[in-house]
């Protein structure tokens, strides 16, 4: 009963009050982007917040064209996709072996990955870009990959930790008496199980990688290297030198949200699941 009143007392009702006006306010932002997306510059800046009286899919076709926003797309959809799987296939079983064996040094690496969470990625690029200038990966596809790859270890190996924790034992002793090896125990037994773990950090990781702007701006600068976030900042940086097409950067914007915005609505529930169980653990 007390129970009972606790989950229905003010405290919970202003609570879920506040969490449902602060879903309102974003969703209605996302719809302003999205109409503003379709309107001319010109009526943009008479009436901000006006309705488009013809939608103007043309700002889109300006955006991919001219704004280079086509090119930018593909690059972070590689970059974003080989990065995510490279760090599952690293970060797996380096988090499988630290979860299997209970010693001081596997408790001290696992910490060594935690803290490597709190380590901010603007230290990291002055060394980050002379390593790769030296093996000449600077505006590289290859570079950023390393680089994304590196970056999301930490928590990669952190979530998956808690993951493989949470996988039976039994499971390993049936397939020892079967006669498997360990890495086949590992490849056919557990990553099978873990399946659920596996896809929340390799979703996490592309959603990192897609919006990640800071070492994509410094670590490239060809026009047919530069992911989305990159190429929305030059669109910016050359509109203001010619006017401003408020119109066409909204739509930029927007081949940069819809993406997200699918992944999270198809997929929402299995990655804030698999962040609470693999964490939790």
């Amino acid at each position: 009963m007390n129970t009972r009143r606790k989950a229905t007392g003010p405290a919970m009702r202003v609570g879920t009050a506040i969490v449902w006006t602060i879903v309102a306010a974003d969703l209605a932002l996302l719809a302003w982007v999205a109409v503003t997306s379709l309107r001319p510059s010109r009526d943009i800046l008479h009436h901000p917040f006006g309705l488009p009286t013809t939608p103007k899919l043309s700002n889109y076709s300006t955006a991919i064209h001219d704004g280079g926003f086509g090119q930018a797309a593909l690059n972070s959809v590689i970059n974003a996709t080989v990065s995510s799987a490279l760090a599952i296939a690293l970060a797996a079983p380096c988090a499988y072996a630290l979860a299997r064996r209970r010693t001081r040094t596997s408790s001290a690496l696992t910490m060594a990955f935690a803290m490597g969470l709190g380590v901010p990625g603007q230290v990291l690029i002055v060394p980050m870009f002379i390593g790769l200038a030296k093996a000449n990966l600077v505006d590289t596809h290859t570079g950023l990959i390393i680089v994304y790859t590196g970056l999301a270890m930490p928590f990669t190996v952190y979530l998956l930790t808690g993951f493989f924790a949470g996988v039976p034992a039994v499971l390993e002793e049936a397939a020892v008496i079967d006669g498997a090896k360990p890495l086949r125990t590992f490849l056919q037994v557990i990553v099978p199980v873990a399946r659920g773990g596996l896809i929340t950090a390799f979703l996490l990781q592309f959603i990192g990688a897609w919006n990640e702007t800071l070492f994509a701006l410094v670590l490239t600068h060809s026009q047919n290297k530069i992911t989305l976030p990159v190429a929305l900042n030059d669109f910016l940086a050359t509109q203001q030198m010619n006017g401003l097409d408020y119109g066409t950067m909204f739509a930029g914007i927007c081949i940069i949200l819809v993406p997200m915005l699918a992944l999270f609505t198809w997929l929402g529930t299995r990655i804030i699941q698999g962040m609470t169980v693999g964490i939790g653990k």
